[in-house]
């Protein structure tokens, strides 16, 4: 029979685990994105169109107006993930 001890730290260790998966299975951003963007003909040179950083690291991520957008579009219309085709509705671009 196992010691509750060994029960309450392999709980622990699962809860610790599903929370880190539940907590970084939020990452968005991805070099395919932008290489669609820049097929669909938007400027995205480099992760600034949509980021604060020019390498984003995953945890450490600021997103600048055009990603917080992206994001609200995403919650919106309860995607799984960013559609960069969402892009041509972005307001702030038009002249």
């Amino acid at each position: 029979m196992k010691k509750p001890d060994s029960r309450i730290a392999l709980t622990a260790l699962v809860l610790f685990w599903a929370g880190w998966i539940a907590l970084t299975a939020s990452s968005t951003a991805t070099m395919p994105f932008q290489k669609k963007a820049k097929e669909l003909g938007f400027p995205a040179d480099n992760c600034l169109y949509c980021h604060n950083e020019k390498l984003p690291r995953k945890g450490a991520v600021t997103k600048n107006t055009r990603g917080e957008w992206l994001v609200a579009e995403k919650e919106k219309r309860h995607a799984k993930e960013v559609d960069v085709n969402w892009l041509k509705y972005y307001p702030f671009d038009k002249k």
